[in-house]
């Protein structure tokens, strides 16, 4: 068991929150807490990695940069799961779409995690585990979706070992099912498994690889935040 603070989050016990929306890029999570939050303040800077404590609507919530990849945020997750008694994570990212109906913009709730990562290996399973989000969580995420009127979609999402990869495998996912894909969600849903607590990955999308579109500047800065508006009322 580590001591707080712990290698990677320079908080003291106290400091976060027990429900904590997430974010790859650390400038992010500085533009949630600052847009989202009253009265943030950063407790951690370790590594660049920034985090914030605050309240939301009377509610008092973190918010954390979990870099990228699942290596980074099985760090991140597992610290604050089981060093700070957090309860609630839920993260928000971009996706590449693998449905040819999903548009820039669109919001993927990912209801189960496939990965072609080996994280699951340390658990010693004797068979394949099938990470999955809270489905109260998820209900919850629908239900915000559908007041706002915004596009969205539940299902699989693939969290990704590869950003950079050879070949067209991704055909192979979108036989299957698959709707997006990331490079977190898996990791984060076996730490939340394994610690008996909740988690949600909730997607934008940033590209497409059926359709070759990428997303603006300007269409991130705006539409991304439909997904930091769902986290932030159902955390």
């Amino acid at each position: 068991m580590a001591t707080l603070p712990t290698p990677h989050i320079g908080a003291r016990e106290g400091e976060i929150a027990d429900r904590v929306i997430m974010a790859g890029d650390p400038l992010r999570a500085k533009f949630m807490a600052e847009t989202f939050l009253e009265n943030p303040v950063q407790y951690n800077a370790v590594r660049g990695m920034l985090g914030y404590t605050g309240t939301y609507k009377g509610k008092r919530v973190s918010v954390q940069g979990h870099g990228m990849g699942i290596p980074s945020i099985g760090i991140y997750t597992y610290e604050l799961f089981n060093f700070y008694g957090v309860k609630r994570i839920i993260r928000t990212g971009s996706a590449g779409a693998y449905h040819p109906d999903l548009r820039i913009g669109d919001v993927v709730i990912g209801m189960g995690a496939c990965t072609d990562s080996n994280y699951a290996a340390q658990y010693g399973l004797p068979g394949t585990f099938a990470p999955i989000a809270d489905f109260q969580l998820a209900r919850a995420a629908v239900e915000k979706a559908e007041s706002m009127g915004i596009r969205y979609r539940v299902g699989n999402i693939l969290s990704s070992d590869v950003f950079y990869g050879e070949g067209e495998g991704w055909h192979e996912w979108q036989k299957m099912g698959v709707l997006a894909v990331e490079m977190e969600a898996a990791a984060l849903y076996m730490n939340a498994a394994r610690s008996g607590n909740e988690a949600l990955c909730i997607c934008t999308i940033s590209d497409s690889l059926v359709t070759g579109e990428a997303s603006s500047a300007e269409q991130r800065q705006t539409s991304f935040t439909n997904m930091m508006e769902i986290a932030f009322d159902i955390i």
